[in-house]
């Protein structure tokens, strides 16, 4: 059986890159694409790299032109998919790739986002390992409402659950840097992702903890066992279109070894077909994982400070965003986890 799907908020990244992976999804058919300003165009004007889908054209973003379809991806911003979400019935397969229903907590909603609070769908990170050793995956096996993570959230959550899970961290005094790809900031024009500023220049962004992402980090460690989890992350702009490369550290348990931990982050993701950990010594680049669905990572141990360092890289548009929506999509229809998706990046 073919799926007809529906995408919301098309004419954005997220929304194009959602396009292009189930374009070459053999069991969907993308029949209804929605904008906003851009609503009455060829969807070719604005994704002009999407040439197999040069037949669709852009309509209103309504609950009316969405509904009827199998599955149906949301990709708008926060206070938006709410909104929408909320009129769409219980028929359709719906996966949010915004921030509405990621949290589980309304205190750290009205703190990080404020406005409306829709409460928490299943979550959309197949791979988070949980305190009672099963994973995220099991939770999605049916489910009809899910909510992707954030890009930053996948690349810090994957590189540091293990060490969590398996007793050989200490959850607080976390930290994380981030050298982040400008399409994370959405395709709107905004002064400071001009060429002219972003060439050259690296650019710190929600500096202090107050990114919006912290509570949903906090919240995916204290599930893999971190009681208490607390983390202190700073993003940076730099000039580059796609990818996350995340260096978190934390306090290691005293005793635990370089080996010990190598050991632990493979035997964490050993079955897992888009989280790869490297040789010891080996540390990933962002150019690595373009257009992949692939979370790859590598640890060191600085034994001076007593502080495990693991390096992830991932494509935030792919695994960050829209490679995770259609991976808990398959979960959740039963499908392949890997159809329509790929762990080969795109090199040069």
């Amino acid at each position: 059986m073919t799926l007809s799907v529906a995408v919301a908020g098309a004419s954005g990244y997220a929304g194009g890159e959602l396009l292009r992976i189930l374009a070459a999804h053999p069991d969907v058919t993308i029949t209804t694409v929605t904008a906003h300003s851009n609503a009455g165009q060829p969807l070719v004007a604005a994704q002009p790299h999407l040439r197999s889908l040069e037949h669709l054209a852009l309509v209103d973003t309504t609950p009316e032109n969405l509904a009827g379809h199998d599955v149906v991806f949301v990709a708008l911003p926060h206070g938006k998919s709410g909104e929408l979400t909320d009129h769409l019935g219980d028929e359709a397969l719906v996966i949010d790739c915004g921030a509405d229903h990621r949290l589980t907590s309304e205190d750290d909603w009205d703190k990080f986002y404020g406005g409306e609070f829709y409460g928490a769908w299943a979550y959309g990170l197949p791979e988070l390992l949980l305190t009672d050793g099963s994973r995220q995956r099991e939770r999605l096996v049916g489910a009809r409402r899910i909510a992707v993570p954030g890009c930053n959230v996948t690349a810090i959550t994957l590189g540091l659950a293990p060490g969590i899970q398996a007793g050989l961290l200490q959850p607080q005094d976390l930290v994380s840097v981030l050298a982040v790809g400008t399409s994370g900031a959405g395709k709107a024009l905004k002064p400071h992702l001009l060429a002219s500023e972003i060439h050259g220049s690296a650019m710190p962004y929600a500096v202090g903890g107050t990114h919006r992402h912290t509570p949903e980090i906090v919240q995916n460690l204290a599930a893999a066992g971190g009681e208490g989890a607390s983390i202190s992350f700073t993003p940076v702009l730099v000039p580059m279109s796609r990818g996350i490369l995340a260096t978190s550290t934390a306090q290691i348990v005293p005793g635990v070894a370089l080996s010990d931990l190598q050991a632990a982050w493979e035997q964490a993701y050993a079955a897992e077909p888009f989280v790869s950990v490297l040789p010891a010594g080996e540390f990933p680049k962002t150019a690595d994982v373009l257009g992949a669905n692939t979370a790859l990572m590598g640890l060191a141990l600085d034994e001076a400070t007593g502080r495990v360092v693991v390096v992830s890289a991932i494509d935030n548009l792919v695994k960050g965003t829209a490679g995770a929506a259609v991976q808990s999509m398959n979960i959740a229809l039963a499908l392949p986890e890997a159809t329509g998706l790929t762990t080969n990046g795109v090199a040069p």
